[in-house]
């Protein structure tokens, strides 16, 4: 396939850059729409009487991702398919609208489904953005595009640290902040789909409708050795990440007897603005290595695999140490494995997957990405309420991460286009 970027031209490069700039605020908005929530878990607990249980709150985190899960692969086909512009601006309308729907429940039964339908709707999003991003950028600047447009995921998770201090405000509380996020999206999404533009795929189109890949995109992904350890090498730490998301606001506030305010903040700014950083920095990085050798992505993200291991030993280990300086700075080192982790898994699947089916591929490590995070959210939630010690969960995810590292080490990428 031919990418706008093959020409180094200002014209050519402006466009590509600015197809970043106008996903960043969409990537920002997706992230702070499905997180905010576990900044201000006491107050909608608190207001919906019946949840009742912290199983009950993980079940519904885990109803999310296993629906996001299972409409990701579909989403990724779509935008294959037919187009990644309309997918993108249909999936940022739907899951606004839903997203003020939210802040108007009156039940956990409302809450659940609401949470559920969002799952749905944002599931289309992740693999069409990246793989727009990854058509219209190359070798040189890919990991560098795909760290920006995460950069805004890490931004939606700090401002949605904060969504804690809103929820606690008697002016405010959390259904605003549902409100709000939901009218700003819903707004958005109508310039996007004036400004968006997709990638003309004239050789793509060809290779699809390819008697030998007709139907057979799935079935051609599955059958690759390196797709397959690569869907284990996304999957794996992601077990951690989501964890780390969903209820280290909650396990900071109690181990350490701080507000929710300062536990969504501590629990999602300082990891999330180390993320945001060493993404830019990994890509960079990426970029640079893949003059020198094929397996420069693998390799960068390898060492951020290295660096979340102690991180996770560190994270478990400071409740019972009543150490908080150690739980923020153990966050930090994830933050900065998880960026350039993060902004390295499209790239390489852009060198083991032909260009049309990168939305799908994309989707397909969503889907089982998503199932395990699920699992893993309320598996949490049973164990915390079991009194399962902090330290043992999070050296079994220290120890996933060591597995997770082999695997990416075993990848045989081809040259990338």
């Amino acid at each position: 396939m031919s990418s706008p970027t093959d020409s180094d031209s200002p014209t050519v490069m402006r466009r590509a850059w600015l197809i970043v700039g106008l996903l960043f605020p969409v990537a920002l908005l997706n992230y702070l729409d499905r997180q905010m929530i576990a900044s201000m878990k006491v107050s909608v607990m608190g207001d919906i009487k019946d949840i009742g249980s912290e199983e009950n709150w993980g079940h519904m985190l885990a109803s999310f991702k296993w629906v996001y899960a299972i409409f990701s692969p579909i989403g990724g086909y779509i935008a294959d398919r037919f187009s990644r512009k309309l997918t993108i601006c249909g999936s940022l309308f739907v899951w606004s609208l839903i997203t003020w729907l939210t802040g108007h429940v009156g039940s956990f039964n409302e809450l659940y489904w609401a949470r559920t339908m969002m799952g749905i709707s944002e599931a289309f999003y992740i693999p069409a953005a990246l793989a727009l991003i990854a058509d219209y950028h190359t070798t040189g600047t890919r990991s560098r595009a795909i760290g920006v447009h995460q950069m805004g995921i890490y931004c939606g998770v700090m401002v949605g640290g904060f969504a804690g201090f809103v929820a606690d405000a008697p002016d405010l509380g959390w259904r605003f902040m549902f409100d709000f996020t939901g009218l700003a999206g819903i707004l958005y999404a109508i310039p996007l789909l004036l400004l968006l533009r997709d990638v003309p795929r004239q050789v793509d189109t060809q290779k699809a409708l390819d008697p030998a890949a007709r139907g057979g995109a799935m079935g051609e992904l599955l059958l690759n050795r390196n797709f397959i350890l690569l869907v284990l090498y996304f999957t794996l730490p992601a077990l951690a990440a989501w964890v780390v998301r969903d209820w280290m606001p909650a396990i900071l506030q109690k181990a350490f007897n701080i507000s929710q305010g300062k536990a969504g903040v501590s629990a999602s700014l300082y990891w999330q603005a180390a993320a945001l950083l060493s993404a830019i920095l990994g890509g960079w990085l990426a970029d640079r290595w893949m003059r020198k050798s094929d397996r420069g992505r693998i390799y960068v993200s390898a060492i951020g695999m290295m660096l979340i291991v102690p991180a996770m030993f560190g994270v478990g280990n400071a409740p019972a140490l009543n150490s908080f300086g150690l739980a923020i700075a153990s966050l930090i080192l994830f933050g900065v494995g998880w960026g350039f982790f993060d902004c390295n898994n499209m790239p390489i699947l852009s060198q083991i997957a032909r260009p049309h089916m990168r939305a799908t591929g994309y989707g397909i490590m969503n889907f089982v990405s998503m199932m395990c995070g699920g699992l893993a959210d309320w598996g949490f939630g049973v164990m915390r309420d079991k009194h399962v010690p902090l330290n043992v969960i999070f050296g079994v995810f220290a120890l996933v991460c060591v597995f997770s590292l082999v695997l990416v080490l075993m990848i045989r990428p081809r040259r990338e286009g």
